[in-house]
């Protein structure tokens, strides 16, 4: 069993970055990931969102690695989720479902405890290969991949916190623009002569 671990500080608002996770997929930095199917979401008494998703990739091992563990080119993994507002919290938990390699992640999102309007991200994953020779070569090379994947990851983020960000820049200006044009009616308005503004 191998165990990897990682931090990463986003300089954004929780609240941001909560909306950017929910957006991630798909996007140009991993198309390894082919599908996210929701299977179940509601609210809890605590007023949590919980959410059960299916998501489908191609993790793009070397076929020799595939054909020793007996792993089909695309994987699935189970996430369940949770949305804490009171806790400002996101913790999402996976664990694939299609292979003989075990793959149990978790990832949790907070604000930073000392930076502000930043958000922390913590990573870990716990890599079990068994029944296989050269298991614990195989594991590294799992978290090698992983570790590459998070990076494409962080960068997916970024990604799609531009676009939110542009979207509020462009709704913004939408909205200002309207205004303007309600203003700039409401001056040229003119009101037609009827007999009780008429003077004789």
């Amino acid at each position: 069993m191998k165990i990897w671990t990682s931090e990463h500080t986003f300089s954004h608002p929780w609240e941001t970055v909560v909306q950017a996770a929910w957006r991630k997929y798909p996007n140009p930095m991993n198309p390894s990931v082919t599908g996210l199917d929701v299977l179940d979401r509601f609210v809890d008494k605590k007023g949590r969102l919980i959410s059960h998703r299916l998501i489908s990739t191609q993790w793009g091992l070397p076929g020799w690695v595939t054909a020793i563990v007996g792993a089909d080119r695309v994987c699935y993994a189970s996430e369940e989720s949770v949305v804490d507002r009171n806790a400002r919290t996101l913790t999402l938990k996976s664990q694939n479902v299609s292979t003989l390699v075990a793959i149990d992640e978790k990832l949790t999102y907070a604000p930073h405890p000392s930076i502000k309007d930043a958000t922390l991200l913590k990573q870990e994953a716990m890599i079990t290969v068994k029944g296989v020779s050269l298991g614990s070569y195989l594991e590294q090379l799992v978290v090698n991949t992983m570790s590459s994947k998070a990076s494409q990851g962080r960068e997916a983020m970024e990604w799609v916190i531009g676009k939110i960000n542009a979207e509020v820049t462009e709704l913004a200006n939408s909205a200002k623009k309207g205004v303007e044009d309600i203003k700039h009616n409401l001056e040229n308005l003119t009101v037609p002569d009827t007999p009780e503004n008429v003077t004789l």
